[in-house]
């Protein structure tokens, strides 16, 4: 079935001080909402405050994106913790983002984790649990984006969150639905727009066998790291009509 509204989705504020991502500032004319980081794995103040006014400017959903407290690995080194301190690392991390936005008119709509965290709650249901539950505990408005698979579903099931089931435009992915990733390469251009024709026009993703598998997507996640993204979310912007969109489940928590 052909949907209807799709969201483009990039992470920001990646960087702490002099290291920057410069290129994620020219993709927000091309997306629809933007993860800033929270402090924890990347993101230090003037960065998050220079993207969330370029985000008000744009009107684009902003997001926060949470991970591990590891600006040395950049928050792809997993870390062991307990049920409480998951909760207390989302729900700090949400709190300094959504204080910080409130300041400047703006709130904050989603959650997203990064790195070893987000690989994690793609895999633990416990782990993506606690993570929603924290979630849950700030906001329960607050929508959940993570990879697009059962556990995401039962959480959502279980918590009665609001989810967001993502999928990526430029990642491989094994014959098992799962991103690869420990391939540090991106598909093509060209194999990456047939990705998002086929979620636009048939709700189906091509896997690392050639298969064909129906999906559920709300979100597409584009890695500002891709030398190509630009490029790409031009590209992928002239297949989405009018343009991308990110309604946050809006008819399901009553706001319209």
């Amino acid at each position: 079935m052909p949907l209807k509204h799709i969201d483009f989705n990039i992470d920001a504020a990646q960087g702490f001080g002099l290291f920057k991502n410069e290129k994620e500032t020219e993709l927000l004319d091309y997306v629809s909402s933007v993860n800033i980081s929270c402090g924890f794995h990347a993101g230090d103040p003037l960065l998050i405050r220079e993207f969330l006014l370029k985000c008000k400017e744009k009107n684009i959903t902003i997001g926060a994106h949470i991970g591990f407290n590891d600006i040395a690995g950049l928050g792809y080194r997993q870390m062991e913790l307990n049920s409480e301190e998951i909760e207390a690392i989302v729900i700090y991390q949400i709190g300094a983002l959504a204080s910080f936005a409130k300041s400047y008119g703006l709130t904050i709509d989603i959650v997203r984790p990064h790195g070893a965290m987000y690989k994690l709650a793609s895999e633990n249901y416990e782990f993506s649990l606690a993570i929603a539950q924290a979630i849950k505990k700030f906001d329960k408005w607050l929508v959940f984006t993570c990879l697009d698979n059962e556990i995401l579903q039962k959480v959502s099931d279980e918590t009665n969150i609001v989810i967001n089931r993502e999928l990526f435009v430029d990642k491989y992915y094994t014959q098992d639905f799962k991103p690869n990733w420990e391939e540090k390469k991106y598909i093509n251009e060209e194999d990456a727009l047939n990705r998002i024709r086929t979620v636009m026009y048939s709700s189906q993703i091509k896997l690392g066998n050639g298969v064909f598998m129906p999906v559920q997507a709300d979100t597409l996640h584009f890695d500002t790291k891709n030398p190509n993204a630009l490029s790409l979310l031009k590209k992928a912007n002239e297949i989405i009509s009018p343009t991308p969109y990110n309604y946050n489940k809006a008819e399901l928590s009553g706001w319209v």
